[in-house]
């Protein structure tokens, strides 16, 4: 994709937690990577990965999600370590999500 719509994003969930490390090679625009325990909160935050690059972004141990959103997104959401994220797929959230 050359572009990606605002308030959208790619959420991968691993079946159990782990280190996760990302890189951006085919990747053709900048993304922030949110990394998530399995609470779904966000413990590491890498902002405006750059595209077309091999270079490894390290989630760190304890990842069970990462959501991928456009560059820039999570601070113009303030979405920063201890951001505590909801979605249905999320098993043991933080606090419930009702739907």
């Amino acid at each position: 994709r050359d572009a990606m719509p605002a308030f959208t994003g790619m959420l991968f969930a691993y079946e159990a937690p782990q280190n996760a490390v990302f890189w951006m090679k085919n990747t053709l625009i900048p993304l922030d990577m949110l990394f998530l325990d399995q609470t779904g909160t966000v413990t590491r935050v890498i902002a405006g990965a750059e595209p077309l690059t091999t270079t490894p972004r390290d989630g760190g141990p304890g990842v069970k999600y990462v959501l991928e959103i456009n560059g820039g997104m999570a601070a113009r959401l303030k979405l920063n370590e201890g951001a505590q994220l909801r979605h249905p797929v999320i098993a043991e959230p933080a606090w419930p999500c009702d739907g």
